[in-house]
């Protein structure tokens, strides 16, 4: 029997405390569909900054009881501080030891990186220093012509694509199980099946993808969108690569309905989640920093200097599926898989609200179910022809020992 290349689990999913540093604002590329619409250059993370927020952290160890902690650094894009990044894991580490912290042997560094700077000395002796308890994911979008539509550097427009592709061969010789992250807007969908194929052919064995939360969609794209799918799902059940590829497009637990109790979880994980900026605000994910949102203020919950403020943060702890979603969502056939984004739920509220579910991606989802469902069934279907074959041709041989 063949055995499916499946999605690997985040690392200690469910029992790891997911705590980011932004490191900057500032970033080489102004990607088209980003959701960070404040970018800048002025805003670093200083050196004081940052220890004061481990110092708080690692200072109130009772109040953050997961069994391990993912360390994650974004930006803009963080290798552009990786001075300030190596300091800061120097710290970690001393300071997890020194205090013999619960987080000391189950901690990881985690990184979604444009690729740009990966090569430099500075980032490869981060990585050599820091080698087994390291994630790093490089955003590239598929081929140079999909990259390039909307991965362009802020001041010339130039497309990015030549200057990433070069690092994923040594990119995926020091982390050969990563996977790669794409988006996907309007503008990207005639070219979906070409673009996963072709990173398959750089010998990305994972392709997470998904499509913008952002209300962003026009009519018919989501006709485009189940037809693209729908010829990937031809091109790797056709050509095999689902045995050793995967695809998060296509997963056997969507579109399915959801019972209200047992399925009432909050698909986001704002608010168990904790972000500081430079300024030393915290935040219950990026999301709702200020260069994240287009029409709300930033929905901050404390800061270094006095910690976490429980009224604020409290919201957070009580959000579900029930509590955001509209009618048609509880009642929805295909819910199951169906996600949303806490802080593009806020950005787009008509009020100061989170318990207002965006539903801009309805129709890419019921589209992305219909593929889906198609991937599923043609795959199967093959299998089960090959396991026949595989029982005939076992059979023909003990009856006919003669045949080689």
């Amino acid at each position: 029997m063949i055995k499916l290349k499946g999605r690997k689990e985040p690392w200690q999913s469910g029992v790891a405390k997911n705590i980011t540093f932004i490191v900057t604002k500032d970033c080489q590329l102004a990607c088209k569909y980003c959701y960070l619409v404040g970018k800048n250059i002025k805003e670093r993370m200083s050196w004081d900054t940052a220890k004061a927020f481990i110092d708080y952290v690692l200072g109130h160890e009772d109040d953050f009881r997961e069994e391990s902690v993912i360390w994650d650094f974004i930006g803009g894009e963080p290798f552009l501080e990786i001075e300030l990044i190596d300091k800061i894991c120097d710290y970690l580490k001393l300071r997890m030891f020194e205090l013999n912290h619960h987080w000391f042997n189950s901690y990881r560094f985690n990184f979604s990186t444009n690729g740009i700077n990966y090569h430099t000395p500075e980032v490869q002796a981060f990585i050599q220093k820091n080698r087994e308890h390291l994630s790093i994911g490089i955003t590239i979008d598929g081929t140079e012509k999909k990259h390039d539509l909307n991965r362009v550097y802020k001041i010339t427009e130039k497309g990015s694509y030549q200057d990433v592709v070069k690092n994923i061969p040594l990119w995926l010789e020091q982390f050969p199980n990563a996977g790669t992250k794409v988006t996907i807007s309007s503008a990207d969908i005639p070219y979906i099946t070409e673009s996963v194929m072709h990173l398959y052919s750089l010998s990305i064995h994972e392709v997470n993808i998904n499509v913008v939360f952002e209300d962003v969609w026009q009519e018919g794209d989501d006709k485009k969108f189940e037809e693209q799918l729908m010829t990937l799902a031809d091109t790797i059940i056709d050509g095999g690569w689902y045995q050793d590829y995967a695809c998060s497009f296509f997963s056997e637990n969507i579109g399915k309905p959801m019972d209200p109790e047992r399925d009432n979880q909050n698909w986001c994980g704002a608010g168990k989640m904790l972000s500081v900026d430079a300024a030393g605000n915290l935040y219950p994910c990026t999301r709702f920093a200020q260069y994240s949102l287009r029409e709300k203020k930033a929905l901050i919950i404390g800061n270094i200097k006095d910690g976490i403020n429980q009224n604020l943060l409290r919201p957070f702890l009580t959000l579900d599926r029930t509590t955001q979603s509209p009618q048609k969502c509880l009642e929805c056939e295909v819910a199951s898989g169906c996600a949303w984004c806490q802080g593009e739920n806020y950005d787009a509220a008509k009020t100061n609200t989170i318990y207002e579910r965006s539903t801009a991606i309805c129709l890419m989802h019921k589209a992305r179910v219909r593929a889906n469902n198609y991937y599923w069934n043609k795959l199967f279907r093959k299998l089960e022809l090959e396991e026949r074959r595989e029982e005939f041709e076992k059979n023909h041989r003990k009856s006919n020992p003669s045949i080689c």
